[in-house]
């Protein structure tokens, strides 16, 4: 299996997730989840590799 990186990984990871809260405002659940959605297809794109993105998609599955 691949390794996933699960220690932080993002040079500003507060800026990033206040640009990730900033994108949600005013929208409703459903396009909330529409946005969620496009980004994790866009980023899944991003890293193209099946392996990875299983493995990723297992995580996500367990974390609790």
């Amino acid at each position: 299996m691949t390794q996933i990186i699960t220690t932080p990984n993002i040079d500003k990871p507060d800026d990033f997730y206040e640009q990730l809260l900033a994108i949600h405002e005013g929208l409703t659940k459903q396009q909330s989840d529409n946005v969620n959605a496009s980004l994790i297809l866009i980023l899944a794109n991003h890293i193209g590799d099946q392996k990875i993105l299983s493995e990723a998609l297992e995580m996500a599955k367990t974390t609790k």
